[in-house]
């Protein structure tokens, strides 16, 4: 196996990217020209630097209102992703979708949605798609802890264990939905990976703390869902920094303490990543403010082409909809 530590500096990459591009949004979202909802994934950019590693340009990807990071981490356009939040033509849902609805089947994302677990059985749909073709693409859905609570999520999982497809199933368990704690949600002895190893799907847990751990399981369970053709299941534990909805602060809320979420940004992977990088003489601290300029000059751009981009006709609303 490839050392571990080889991948990181393309993950770092990939999440400083993500890291600095969802920053600039929450600073730039009180201009109120963004006006759509939008779900930064500030702390939880580890998935999306796993994926531009082992995830290939063809295979699906299908994700959630906190769809991002799932984004830019496929190869998604920045430009295109900017210009969706300004609801902009230059848009890659053509500024009719905003922040939670982002496709892009250049690089076979093939959609995010704001109904939480709907994205779950058109992934194992797409999946049943690469069976019929026999291609050796994967399916990848995106899904938080709150999507478990859906008769949805069990009726997908049932039917890929009962008629096995290349689907990987990303659980990033962040604790909460919206502000309620998971404990209040599930049963409080119940781990959801081994559940869902109990119906018949084999299942990986990993914790985004432990980034050895994460990248050796990660790449395991994509080699597996690629080689076998069947399912598998990998829940990360995660944590996001900011509010539910929206680009602020939620402290104020106290439905979580300040003691946990200090915590989870001590032990932020992107620092730990850098620290390694760094110990290892990978990279230079002058590197870093090289890597940071060209990601912000990157991301200036990308906000000045939404600015000046054109908002869609009034006449193009019909256009690609499927149902009226």
């Amino acid at each position: 196996m490839k050392n571990v530590i080889d991948y990181y500096k393309k993950i770092y990459y990939v999440m400083k990217r993500i890291r600095l591009v969802e920053e600039e949004i929450s600073k730039n979202y009180k201009h109120q020209k963004m006006r759509c909802p939008t779900h930064l994934s500030i702390g939880q950019e580890l998935v999306g630097g796993l994926i531009s590693l082992f995830l290939k340009k063809n295979d699906f990807a299908i994700s959630t209102h906190r769809a991002h990071a799932h984004y830019l981490g496929k190869g998604g356009d920045l430009k295109a992703l900017i210009s969706e939040l300004y609801g902009k033509i230059t848009g890659c849902s053509k500024g009719r979708g905003g922040s939670m609805h982002l496709i892009d089947k250049k690089v076979s994302f093939m959609g995010s949605t704001a109904i939480v677990g709907s994205n779950i059985p058109i992934g194992v749909g797409l999946a049943l798609s690469i069976k019929f073709d026999k291609s050796n693409k994967i399916s990848c859905i995106f899904l938080g802890d709150g999507s478990i609570e859906e008769g949805v999520f069990f009726e997908s999982v049932n039917f890929t264990a009962v008629k096995p497809t290349p689907t990987l199933f990303i659980c990033e368990n962040n604790n909460y939905s919206v502000y309620t704690p998971i404990h209040l949600r599930q049963p409080s002895d119940r781990k959801i990976y081994e559940m869902v190893e109990s119906l018949g799907v084999k299942s990986f847990l990993a914790d985004s703390r432990d980034i050895n751990d994460t990248i050796i399981k990660f790449k395991k369970a994509v080699k597996f869902v690629r080689e076998n053709k069947q399912p598998v299941f990998f829940e990360i534990t995660t944590y996001r920094w900011k509010e539910h909805c929206g680009p602020n602060e939620d402290d104020h809320l106290k439905y979580r303490s300040e003691k946990e979420l200090s915590e989870w940004k001590k032990a932020d992977p992107l620092k730990e990543i850098e620290k390694v990088l760094l110990k290892n003489h990978l990279l230079t601290n002058i590197q870093i403010k090289k890597i940071t300029h060209k990601i912000k000059d990157e991301i200036a751009k990308a906000f000045d082409y939404a600015e000046k981009s054109e908002f869609p006709k009034f006449n193009s609303v019909n256009i690609d909809e499927y149902a009226n």
